[in-house]
């Protein structure tokens, strides 16, 4: 009955999915979404992709060596990452879950503030208005209602349909869905005809549960239900991820509410450092994915189309090599932080509550040290 169900959801992510490169690297057109692209664009696509890809593979090896506490990695989501995040304009506001690394690159959040992170040092070290890109939500669904809420401050803003105006757009995975937080934000988002985006990263398993046990229908038809349009677009395919995603924003910002994005992909890792992928599926499904890799269609559509030879090819390598040796120099030379630090940027302004708590853990340290003396 389960294989038969997930033979079901292969040929559906088919047919239905907005497609503009094939996995062997041809581009084909889609009457819907139109994309121009230069030979410059697809490169510095590609250069994305490489580099955010380098960033997670060192991330986990920096998790399996101790040095960080925990590491989502993100291998087989780039493109949905990537050609979403660069469709963002600089008015918009992202509001990722706990895996938008790819993302948080296209908002230039500096990688080593999310091993911070991951390291346990911070919690979240970056200015979301100055990149507009919220701190990560590990709470499953909750940001989908921030990141709502604050489509309706943009729309009360009176600038929708202007130069100025803005959209949100939220990052969740296909367990997400189910989740009672999504799918209020979904009615929300469909009667106040929110400027929003609903992006949802499908790659089928959740935390270790297949995607029939989220819906027994495509995920982006679920919008239907709520009133508002969703597509579903092949998730490993940078180039309609970015298509699809911007035209979103565009019917967003132009007052005409909100669409539900269904990238369809497939995590290549586990779940996070702690989880162990064998012990729920398949290694022949792994494989198969393997031959829709995101970056190597790029890299075969540059090959294809004489925009790119062998040189630019070892240039990027060598680019995201530096880039993650200078990174996890920087991750292990991070510096603790002092324990009293927590009591910092609880509340704006100073709060009774907040310094009596911190004057008594400073009197208990104080007591510590004596003892020890």
């Amino acid at each position: 009955m389960v294989d038969s169900v997930r033979d079901g959801w292969e040929t559906a992510g088919g047919p239905d999915s907005v497609q503009l490169l094939t996995p062997e690297g041809v581009r084909v057109e889609h009457p819907d979404y139109p994309l121009d692209l230069s030979a410059e664009d697809v490169r510095g696509l590609y250069r994305d992709l490489v580099i955010v890809r380098r960033i997670d593979v060192e991330a986990v090896a920096l998790a399996r060596q101790g040095e960080l506490g925990l590491w989502t990695p993100l291998l087989g989501q780039e493109a949905a990452q990537i050609g979403s995040g660069r469709a963002a304009s600089a008015n918009d506001m992202v509001f990722p879950t706990y895996r938008e690394h790819g993302v948080a690159w296209c908002r230039e959040v500096e990688p080593l503030k999310l091993l911070g992170m991951f390291r346990g040092i911070n919690h979240g070290g970056w200015d979301p208005k100055e990149h507009g890109f919220h701190l990560y939500t590990v709470v499953i669904g909750s940001q989908t209602l921030h990141a709502t809420g604050y489509a309706m401050g943009i729309q009360r803003d009176g600038v929708l349909g202007t130069p100025s105006a803005g959209a949100t757009i939220a990052y969740f995975g296909d367990g997400a869905t189910s989740q009672g937080d999504v799918n209020e934000s979904f009615v929300f988002a469909s009667v106040f005809n929110a400027p929003i985006v609903f992006f949802c990263q499908n790659n089928q398993w959740a935390i270790s549960e297949p995607l029939e046990r989220q819906s027994r229908i495509p995920l982006y038809k679920r919008a239907q239900g709520f009133g508002f349009p969703g597509v579903r677009v092949d998730g490993n395919d940078v180039f309609a991820c970015l298509a699809v995603t911007r035209k979103a924003l565009e019917n967003a910002r132009t007052g005409q509410g909100p669409t539900l994005v269904e990238a369809y992909t497939y995590r290549m890792g586990a779940h996070t450092t702690t989880d162990d992928p064998t012990r729920y599926r398949l290694k022949a499904e792994e494989e198969a994915w393997k031959l829709k890799d995101p970056i190597e269609r790029v890299k075969a559509y540059l090959v294809r189309g004489d925009m790119a030879d062998a040189g630019f090819f070892e240039r990027v390598e060598a680019e995201a090599k530096q880039i993650t040796k200078e990174l996890r120099e920087a991750c292990l030379a991070l510096p603790d932080p002092g324990p009293l630090s927590m009591f910092d940027n609880v509340y704006a302004g100073e709060h009774p509550l907040m310094t009596e708590e911190q004057e008594q853990f400073a009197a208990y340290l104080a007591s510590l040290e004596e003892e020890s003396k």
